[in-house]
């Protein structure tokens, strides 16, 4: 095997394949394509080679045969043991010179773990912020909880104002012509929850019940739907009722109603809000934190990313979110409608979160092996653990699924953010 380092990104392994390696290749490819092969005067699957071989030729064995004897290679890449491999390799074989008597080459480039070079990476300055919860913010929460549980009760008298719920018949029209996706009945819309476009809700403001009305509108410049971006729109609308939001007086029976343990008086509703909030408060200043660190190192550091990572992590994230799109009962298309973005955005942005997350990763990474971190038997069990414990799982189940090299980077990781958030200075 020669080895060559391409650069900072890519490292070439050149392999001499023999006679007798690519022959074990090309019985191999026969061994798997013989049970599907018919030829007249012979039942499926019982082709003697030298028949199919006559019919098809021994080329047609070649892309089988390399993917088996490259299949081979692979552990000596493995083992070489300068370069870590970070993808799939570009194979660079000589047709014309594949041959089953003699020697020829085949050449695997693979994209490699790049070299990160750091700059300063402790000693950022982050603006100390006020963690005080004030009455008005539990206040504002209690507020929440009696809205949330409040009832919708019809409105006797009076229009539509900001705040009420209307139930609706609409039809929304472009150039006269009714469009799909613009038709809805009987629907329940609350009157500044800009759950419709920009002055579609405002123009309802004033109706009475059973009073018709042309709202007029422009679609946005972004709408996901590419027929109706920009374009203006006219909705007819009919609104059959009004209704208001009753809220439940704050007592001790409301508090009990809501189940909550150990929460059954007013003033331990409040205690409670309070404990919530203040943790709130904390959890999103040490992520403000973490995140100024991590930012700082990550501007100060160099590296040439491989696209190869790049587009990895990016088709781990999307099928992340397929998956969870699927959970909803959902296509990805759809899903990414009702984020509000169009399939061109959400694929820039998601390329640009993944970059970020290569790039992060790499320079936490190069810190962890700079400042050498070790990880203990007890660090390692309390990783196993606390996995097993997040999905569910039997620690011996998660041994068998994660090797110990995978978990000592991880408890790694950790060890590098909390190293970086501890040498953050507040001023």
């Amino acid at each position: 095997m020669k080895f060559e380092k391409l650069g900072t990104n890519y490292a070439k392994f050149t392999f001499e394949v023999e006679p007798h390696d690519f022959n074990h290749g090309l019985d191999h490819a026969f061994q798997h394509v013989q049970p599907n092969v018919e030829v007249d005067g012979f039942r499926k699957g019982k082709v003697p080679r030298n028949i199919y071989e006559a019919k098809f030729g021994v080329e047609s064995l070649y892309e089988e045969a390399l993917n088996h004897v490259i299949g081979h290679l692979y552990d000596e890449v493995f083992t070489e043991g300068s370069v870590t491999i970070v993808g799939d390799p570009k194979i660079d074989v000589d047709v014309a010179k594949i041959s089953r008597t003699e020697n020829f080459e085949i050449s695997l480039t693979f994209p490699i773990k790049p070299e990160v070079i750091l700059g300063e990476y402790v000693g950022v300055e982050v603006e100390k912020r006020n963690l005080e919860v004030t009455d008005e913010e539990v206040n504002q929460e209690i507020d929440n909880l009696l809205s949330k549980n409040a009832e919708l009760q019809p409105k006797e008298s009076g229009v539509l104002e900001n705040g009420d719920t209307a139930i609706i018949d609409f039809e929304g029209f472009v150039d006269e012509v009714a469009f799909e996706g613009g038709k809805g009945e009987n629907y329940s819309l609350k009157i500044g929850s800009n759950q419709f476009i920009p002055g579609f809700e405002e123009q309802l403001i004033g109706m009475k019940t059973s009073e018709e009305r042309a709202i007029k509108v422009t679609f946005p410049e972004n709408y996901h739907s590419e027929d109706l971006k920009g374009k203006a729109a006219v909705f007819k609308v009919k609104l059959h009722e009004i209704k208001v939001e009753t809220k439940e007086e704050l007592t001790d029976d409301f508090v009990i109603g809501l189940k909550r343990e150990g929460i059954n008086t007013v003033g331990e509703l409040r205690a409670d809000i309070q404990a919530t909030l203040e943790k709130n408060k904390e959890t999103s200043e040490k992520n403000r934190i973490v995140g100024s660190a991590v930012k700082f190192a990550v501007d100060n550091a160099q590296v040439d990313i491989p696209m190869e990572m790049i587009d990895t992590e990016k088709k781990n994230m999307r099928q992340s979110i397929e998956q969870q799109a699927k959970q909803y009962g959902i296509e990805l298309e759809m899903y990414v409608q009702f984020s509000g973005l169009t399939l061109e955005q959400f694929e820039a942005d998601l390329a640009r979160q993944a970059q970020e997350r290569v790039l992060t990763s790499l320079v936490v990474d190069a810190i962890s092996q700079k400042e050498a971190f070790e990880v203990t038997e007890e660090e390692k069990a309390a990783k196993y653990s606390e996995i097993a414990q997040m999905y569910n799982m039997d620690v011996k189940a998660v041994k068998e699924q994660l090797t110990e090299d995978v978990i000592i980077n991880e408890v790694r990781f950790g060890k590098t953010i909390d190293y970086l958030e501890a040498n953050v200075k507040e001023i």
